[in-house]
């Protein structure tokens, strides 16, 4: 019998620490902070202090055990740059009548449009924001829950520019608001960080897009941050689109903070990256809070996707409905991890939460991991995942109405997904996701 020497492994994690901090600091020592108003600058200070202390997550760590980032931590990144031209975007004609745009991080006014918003809503970038809205800017930035998290701290301490959408009271915004960042090929791997901010205030209403596109199949990092808030009685439906190129890598965070009242519902579409990980982290902070997520990812040769998701009702009368789908094809690999907790002080709550997967390849894989804790005794909760392949009687009724096998496969497939991307709230979105889905398949 072989007897592990248990001073080695400490050797061993010790070591691995130290190339995780020299990396971290690397990043961080790259994106010095200058000019910006005192208001962002403390900010930034303040999370600069938190960094060295952080430790990257390794499969060590519970949350990140089925996901590996040790290819992200073996290519040096350097910070991007934003391109001089570039040009026109492909992306919704319909829905980005009010965008703004984002290359490498760095707002592009260009390619951004805002001239139809109308009083009230202001849109535009961190670095030109008005001083007449630093006040109340400072008191929603980087005040979210989890704040802390590496990745996230990264992001506060050195992000270069990022989008501001503030809604004031009761305006009911007709027209989406579109936020596009768009990541260009550089001569060496690249890193950008991108961030977003969105206040909606009392009785507001938005439609929010949120796309991450990959122009070039380039090896590059991006580790992006939203913060929303929802005053009382605001609704928000926010959608979240993700198709970076194929040897990406991508890291995101979301935090929501939902007062008395307010409608969420966040639509996560997920198909780019050759590792991508989405951190959904929800507060319910007043009753009656309604929380809506629809998820789907789908994957193929050895991408990995990682969704982790976080829901908090803290408060009576909430409710959360959670829908995620996964469809995984060739080697690679989806994880799953939702938990919703419900406190002592959450009574008459009703949270359900499914996670649904579709495997289209015997090596493909799935690890999910569907939580409730609950603690209050007057609730309705719920929770589930299933595991599937494409069943061979469903193609062979399909054929025997003379579709062929591949035909079959994708309108089996394409009704999986329906079921989510058919929860968009515009059509030009879910026409956009339906191409996008065929062009894969």
């Amino acid at each position: 019998m072989v007897v592990q020497n248990p001073f080695a492994t400490v050797a061993k994690l010790e070591e691995l620490r130290i190339v995780e901090d020299a990396y971290l600091m690397d990043l961080l020592k790259q994106c010095p902070v200058n000019n910006n108003p005192a208001w962002l600058t403390g900010i930034q200070q303040q999370a600069a202090q938190w960094v060295p202390r952080l430790r990257l997550p390794n499969r060590h760590h519970e949350e990140w055990r089925f996901t590996d980032i040790s290819n992200l931590l073996a290519t040096n990144f350097t910070r991007s740059q934003s391109p001089i031209s570039i040009a026109n975007i492909d992306s919704l004609p319909e829905t980005s009548q009010s965008r703004l745009v984002f290359v490498n991080g760095i707002y592009n006014s260009n390619l951004s449009d805002i001239s139809g918003l109308p009083n009230g809503v202001y849109a535009g970038n961190i670095t030109e924001l008005p001083e007449i809205y630093h006040d109340r800017i400072s008191k929603y930035f980087a005040r979210q829950h989890g704040a802390e998290e590496v990745f996230t701290a990264l992001n506060s301490a050195s992000f270069q520019d990022g989008a501001i959408v503030w809604i004031g009271a009761n305006i009911e915004l007709d027209t989406p608001i579109h936020l596009i960042f768009i990541t260009v090929t550089e001569d060496k791997p690249h890193f950008a960080q991108p961030r977003s901010l969105v206040v909606v205030e009392k009785s507001a209403k938005l439609t929010l897009i949120e796309e991450y596109i990959g122009k070039e199949e380039s090896v590059y990092f991006n580790n992006t941050v939203t913060e929303i808030w929802l005053e009382e009685n605001s609704k928000v439906n926010h959608t979240r689109l993700q198709l970076e190129a194929e040897k990406s890598f991508h890291i995101g965070k979301s935090a929501i903070s939902q007062a008395r009242n307010s409608r969420y519902t966040c639509n996560e579409i997920n198909f780019g990256g050759a590792l991508s990980r989405h951190n959904l982290e929800i507060l319910q902070q007043g009753e009656q809070t309604e929380t809506y997520l629809n998820g789907l990812t789908v994957i193929g040769e050895e991408q990995v996707a990682d969704t982790h998701s976080i829901i908090a009702l803290t408060k009576p009368h909430g409710t959360t409905d959670q829908l995620h789908k996964c469809i995984v094809d060739d080697r690679a690999t989806a994880i799953f991890n939702g938990k919703i907790f419900v406190p002592k002080a959450a009574q008459l709550t009703n949270a359900s939460q499914l996670n649904r997967n579709l495997l289209l390849s015997p090596k493909a894989r799935v690890n999910t991991k569907p939580e409730l804790q609950i603690t209050a005794d007057n609730v309705k909760c719920s929770h589930g995942a299933t595991v599937s392949q494409l069943e061979a009687d469903e193609i062979f009724y399909l054929r025997s109405r003379g579709l062929n096998d591949a035909d079959a496969r994708h309108l089996l497939v394409d009704a999986f997904a329906g079921e989510i991307i058919d929860r968009l709230p515009l059509q030009s979105l879910r026409e956009y996701c339906n191409n996008y889905l065929s062009k894969r398949s």
